[in-house]
């Protein structure tokens, strides 16, 4: 199994130990899963015991200052436990951070504030076959602990149990017709601290909860989207990955393109695709596209109108080929081979980021619809989480043949 973040194959500045834009989840060599057991309600000895007990798990649902609800966890041998969340200590075993659109280096980031919980969710994963995966609002701290303060929405169930949700929420979406060529976006839900599903609520903080959705559970599904207000992670499941493009495919087709010797209709000179090692500043042979019609060029200064180079349009040129005029940029082969839903040829780009994969692959991104910022959402290349624009969100390219 495994989690990707909307990176194009690795961090902009590189991944480094807990902290990547790829996330590989195997069985664990010794069970670490937890699952609720003895309830207190505070403040009696046992929920204070509870709370500063470092080897018992617990959920700590404030509910004001004189009274307190501990939840205690006890260990649970079918289950291994993996979590995420911003926090760089030991517990958190995925360290992610805010995905900046179309951001080329960690610089870019550092200014934003973030709203990503410290310790954002934890997902619980069967030991045996199925392997069943369960997601849950909110991780546990380097003290085992897990707070819900005075001002999180929390409440008591209709069995007595006390469940809640976290300060800025845990989104998921699972796909329809799984993650394929014939995939279609579901409905994005809230995950409670108990892995309940809830609608969403009308902003992503506010106190009131959406309403119980019985009919789903939090079971994730190979294509399941986790969104944690900053990050969106894209779930797949070892089976789904086996019917994925491997990057050993992906470097194929960029080979195959190349060896048509595509060229420019102005320079008349051979474009190629760089390395996918390289995939930050434009070489010389980098195809570059019109947006607004699809035909790829080579680099040059055809059509770069002085008005246009230093007027508000300054990104506006005119394709020599059909005079429509749209955004020039450089291509990129899209190489997060976890994205894509089929192993056909790149043929289509994003719009206007110039990432470049499968038709299938555009059509299902352009069709989901992500979280972003506190209540709205928009379509994004899943390779930069650059916002699509244009009528389809991507386009088709079309190349030129060597002319002998």
């Amino acid at each position: 199994m495994s989690m990707n973040s909307l990176y194009n194959g690795s961090l902009p500045n590189g991944d480094r130990g807990r902290r990547k834009s790829r996330f590989a989840l195997y069985k664990r060599p010794k069970a670490n899963g937890v699952k609720p057991s003895t309830v207190h309600v505070a403040c009696s000895p046992q929920a204070a015991k509870a709370i500063s007990n470092k080897d018992q798990h617990s959920i700590s649902y404030t509910l004001s200052r004189a009274q307190t609800v501990v939840v205690e966890y006890t260990y649970d041998s079918n289950t291994d436990m993996f979590q995420i969340g911003r926090s760089t200590e030991s517990p958190i075993d995925f360290v992610v951070t805010d995905t900046v659109a179309g951001s080329q280096s960690n610089s870019d980031t550092q200014s934003v504030q973030s709203t990503i919980s410290r310790f954002a969710c934890r997902i619980m994963c069967q030991r045996t076959p199925p392997y069943t995966a369960r997601i849950y609002a909110a991780g546990f701290d380097s003290s085992k602990n897990i707070f819900l303060g005075e001002k999180a929405a929390k409440w008591k169930t209709c069995d007595g149990q006390m469940d809640g949700l976290t300060t800025n929420g845990v989104l998921v979406m699972h796909p329809r017709n799984g993650f394929m060529q014939d995939s279609k976006p579901g409905v994005w839900r809230e995950i409670s601290v108990c892995g309940n599903v809830f609608t969403l609520r009308e902003t992503r903080s506010a106190q009131q909860r959406g309403k119980m959705v019985e009919t789903e559970t939090q079971e994730l599904v190979d294509g399941s989207l986790i969104d944690l207000c900053g990050a969106t992670l894209l779930w797949r499941t070892a089976e789904g990955l086996s019917h994925t493009p491997t990057l050993k495919h992906l470097e194929a087709l960029r080979q195959e393109i190349n060896a048509a010797r595509p060229q420019c209709p102005v320079g008349f000179n051979t474009l190629a695709f760089p390395s996918m090692r390289r995939k930050d500043t434009p070489d010389e042979k980098q195809p570059w596209v019109y947006l607004q019609c699809g035909h790829v060029h080579g680099y040059h200064n055809w059509g770069n109108h002085r008005e246009e180079r230093e007027g508000r349009e300054g990104r506006l040129r005119e394709c020599p080929m059909c005079r429509a005029k749209g955004p020039y940029v450089p291509l990129w082969l899209g190489c997060e081979a976890g994205f894509y839903v089929d192993a056909a040829p790149p043929t289509h780009t994003f719009n206007p980021c110039g990432h470049v994969c499968s038709e299938k692959t555009a059509a299902f991104w352009s069709q989901i619809p992500l979280p972003h910022g506190t209540h709205t959402f928009h379509t994004a290349c899943p390779f930069c989480a650059q916002q699509l624009s244009g009528e389809q969100g991507y386009i088709r390219l079309i190349f030129q043949g060597p002319l002998d």
